[in-house]
């Protein structure tokens, strides 16, 4: 028996693309949903993207049938638009929510005989729908195993030989250890667990020493072993993107700053670097923001000019540090970095219809964004670029996304067999003692 998909708004904001996700069955999209679209079609965000998206893919199927009685999509199943009949049952919820019309419906259907199922992107509608017999689900085309996510990291046990061997060539090709380029292998004496190596995968079966030269990044020592290998990444200039996963503290934000300092006012690597993070805020919003675009921006970024305040204490543009004390502050040198375009502080929504060469890019906080948002983002880079994606899954800030559903994580892993993609993922916090008990016990 053919399954009917009943599909909440927040689902095709979600993804454009959802209506053809599901197969040879059948959609139902409500009147309702219509409705809310229009709501959001006029916005100039992703969301007022998508809505449009959809609208003009919905009207273009008008031409293959009527909408009332179903029309046939590409991949074998059919999409209708329906109202509520006068005559459906009343649940005695409020009229006024456009999701209890949306339920209500995908209850009339339901004891109308057809296997329905709700998709919803939104827990509480979920909820409502398990609570009036209906089957309920997350759109779950984009979303990954969190608990399988790749780490970028594994430990292998080999014989004592295969390290002996390791340490005198600069290539080891050993079958079946590394299964991605770019992920780190500690090599593990079998016969003496305090012996080790840590090594590079070129290609899955052939492994490399790490550089030498990345132990220090500007100012900026690694202070674990992930940390180390994150400063791997972010310094090779073969690696064009990098995921860095992280909780609070981790110094996910911080290696990458540091790195895009050294590569781009000391090695001259890139022309400037490029900053953004999402617009998004934690608890009630503080609404509209009075000044100029870059004083509205220096709200959002203030976590970055906290990096980069740090990282330039008592340090020159070279990465060296001053022989004498300057009157020049930490905040006048970020501001000159800023008006001779070496940083570039941007909102996310101004990225969009760019192309992006010659620059270190950091895109912060990139777990608030939606997997189709990172891939907009992430397309801007042009020849010469180097993309950073950094955040924390666990501190997800968008109601409609979770740990595994988030762009973060589904570009680490969708990108992860890709010889240009580098991901680590840090677990221990590095930023206070304090902050390590916050990220692990609060």
């Amino acid at each position: 028996m053919n399954k009917t998909f009943v599909l909440d708004t927040n689902v095709l904001l979600h993804s454009a693309e959802s209506i053809e996700n599901f197969a040879d069955n059948n959609i139902v999209i409500p009147m309702a949903v219509i409705e809310e679209l229009d709501k959001f079609k006029k916005h100039t965000d992703e969301l007022g993207r998508n809505a449009r998206h959809v609208i003009r893919r919905i009207d273009h199927l008008r031409a293959a049938g009527n909408l009332r009685d179903g029309v046939k999509l590409n991949n074998g199943g059919t999409l209708k638009i329906m109202s509520l009949p006068k005559d459906a049952a009343s649940l005695g919820f409020s009229s006024e929510i456009a999701d209890n019309w949306i339920l209500q419906l995908a209850v009339h259907l339901f004891k109308n005989g057809e296997n329905v199922i709700f998709v919803s992107k939104d827990i509480n509608a979920r909820l409502k729908a398990d609570a009036l017999g209906i089957q309920a689900e997350d759109f779950e085309n984009q979303k990954i195993n969190l608990d399988e996510l790749y780490s970028g990291f594994s430990e292998v046990r080999v014989s004592p030989d295969i390290i002996d061997t390791f340490f005198k060539k600069n290539l080891l090709e050993v079958k079946g250890i590394g299964n991605y380029p770019n992920e780190f292998i500690q090599l593990i004496d079998e016969k003496n667990e305090k012996r080790s190596a840590l090594a590079k995968v070129i290609k899955p079966g052939m492994l490399t020493h790490l550089s030498n030269q990345y132990d220090k990044v500007w100012s900026v020592n690694a202070r674990n072993k992930e940390q180390r290998l994150a400063i791997e990444l972010l310094m090779d200039p073969g690696i064009q993107i990098v995921t860095l996963v992280g909780q609070a503290g981790t110094g996910k934000t911080l290696m990458a700053m540091a790195a895009a300092l050294q590569t781009t006012l000391k090695f001259h690597s890139y022309d400037r670097i490029l900053v953004s993070r999402p617009v998004i805020p934690m608890g009630k919003d503080i609404g509209y923001l009075p000044g100029s675009k870059e004083e509205k921006i220096s709200h959002w970024m203030q976590p970055i000019f906290d990096n980069l305040t740090y990282l330039l204490r008592d340090i020159g543009q070279d990465g060296k540090k001053a022989k004498k004390k300057t009157k020049t502050s930490v905040q006048d040198k970020v501001e000159k970095m800023i008006q001779d375009n070496l940083i570039v502080l941007e909102a996310l929504t101004y990225i969009r219809g760019r192309s992006i060469p010659g620059q270190y890019i950091i895109v912060d906080e990139a777990q608030n964004l939606t997997p189709h948002e990172v891939k907009t983002i992430v397309s801007r880079a042009g020849e010469g670029s180097k993309m950073i994606l950094t955040g924390d899954p666990y501190q997800i800030d968008n109601p409609y996304l979770d740990a595994e559903s988030n762009g973060l994580t589904y570009a680490a892993e969708r990108l992860k067999s890709q010889s240009i993609h580098g991901h680590i993922t840090l677990r221990k916090s590095e930023r206070s003692q304090l902050a390590a008990i916050a990220a692990e016990y609060l």
